[in-house]
């Protein structure tokens, strides 16, 4: 730039939003960047440099000794004569000035001005895009922050322990396919040393569905610890009636919560809730149009599905929900799981699909924590290397053989 005009001293001084000097390129230097920083700093009102920004256009000096755009500082060593500075704008916002000196008066032309011009517009784009990315990059830093503590908060919600069952191996496996996760699990003691288990799914996925997680988890430990769970009848004939002792008040009471509170967002899940008495095996349920939970023999065939005792929970108030009914006998295994396993694809887009998962679950089952290993790394296979597309919670209780 300062060789295109035989210039002695070339300058490029880049301001911020406030119009204060941020950084500082020189051709030669006499003293340091910062210095020279200072310098201008205190002419940027009445200097040259001022007068640019005033203007938004090229100040051209001929001869400093007779110009009153020029600003003559005490105790320089270098005197210049000859000056032009341009303004390096985009749109109305002045990012800096592009400033060359000469030591001898009349020294640049007019056919010099043209270049320099397109020279700072080149600048002014690199520079505007520069701190565009700058900002996208700080956004992007900020985020990916607050997605971490939603993602640490999240993770507080699920069971940091599971509950011990006399008699029962209890493993579960939780994969997010993003930061935020609109699935969830969890295991609780309740009065009468029975056992709360749900696992749902709440539709969408992102930071919306990670808040109604946390609500639908927060709404089935309340309204199950609110119903008389230790007076629960299992094979009651009064068991399909919504009353106060069994799992069907508790999905009741929080369908119409969501739905009637937050149902403008259109946000619902499907919901397995079951109430477990360890010590019997008998297991009292409600599903709301999840994935059928299984019921397993020791050799991974399929003794029972637990299906759908009633629709998506929160869609519509009022809804109708039934309760169901099982046993599990010594040595079977109850295995719940979200509909991203059977929904993860391929790289060619085949889904894993049902009949698949049958298939892994087939075999000899170990301990819980093993089947559940079994399944994620046959999901994890078939996608071959693609990123997951959906939450995966899987859930196995398998009730030890007896002595």
């Amino acid at each position: 730039m300062a060789a295109i005009a035989h210039a002695d001293k070339g300058s490029i001084f880049l301001l911020d939003i406030h119009g204060h000097i941020e950084a500082a390129i020189l051709t030669r230097q006499d003293a340091d960047p910062l210095s020279h920083a200072h310098l201008l700093d205190t002419v940027l009102d009445r200097g040259l440099a001022g007068w640019v920004r005033q203007h938004r256009q090229v100040g051209w000096i001929r001869d400093t000794a007779d110009d009153p755009r020029w600003l003559h500082l005490p105790d320089q060593p270098y005197v210049a004569r000859s000056a032009l500075s341009v303004p390096i704008l985009h749109g109305d916002n002045l990012l800096g000035l592009l400033t060359l000196l000469h030591s001898q008066p009349d020294w640049f032309e007019a056919a010099t001005i043209p270049a320099l011009e397109a020279t700072a517009n080149h600048i002014g784009l690199v520079l505007d895009n520069a701190r565009l990315y700058s900002t996208l990059e700080r956004y992007s830093r900020a985020l990916d922050n607050e997605l971490a503590k939603g993602r640490r908060m999240q993770v507080n919600f699920l069971p940091s322990q599971l509950p011990a069952a006399p008699g029962w191996d209890i493993a579960v496996q939780f994969q997010p396919a993003r930061e935020l996760s609109g699935d969830f699990y969890d295991l609780f003691a309740l009065p009468g040393d029975r056992l709360g288990i749900a696992i749902a799914d709440v539709c969408d996925k992102g930071a919306g569905a990670a808040l109604f997680m946390g609500l639908f988890r927060s709404l089935i430990r309340i309204f199950s610890g609110q119903t008389a769970l230790a007076g629960l009848t299992l094979n009651s004939p009064t068991a399909n009636a919504p009353t106060t002792d069994s799992p069907l008040e508790a999905v009741r009471l929080t369908n119409d919560y969501v739905a009637r509170n937050h149902g403008d967002l259109v946000m619902f899940a499907t919901l397995f809730f079951g109430v477990l008495d360890p010590a019997t095996g008998k297991l009292a349920y409600v599903s709301g149009g999840h994935e059928p939970v299984l019921i397993l023999s020791p050799t991974g065939k399929i003794r029972a599905e637990l299906s759908s005792t009633g629709p998506i929970v929160g869609a519509l108030p009022e809804a109708e929900f039934d309760i169901g009914r099982a046993t599990l006998a010594p040595g079977e295994t109850l295995f719940g799981y979200t509909d991203g396993v059977p929904e993860a694809r391929a790289p060619d887009g085949q889904f894993l699909g049902r009949e698949v998962l049958l298939n892994i679950l087939a075999g000899r089952i170990g301990t819980a924590s093993e089947l559940l290993a079994r399944v994620a790394a046959r999901t994890i296979a078939h996608a071959g290397g693609r990123a997951q597309s959906d939450d995966i919670t899987l859930v196995a209780l398998r009730r030890l053989p007896s002595p």
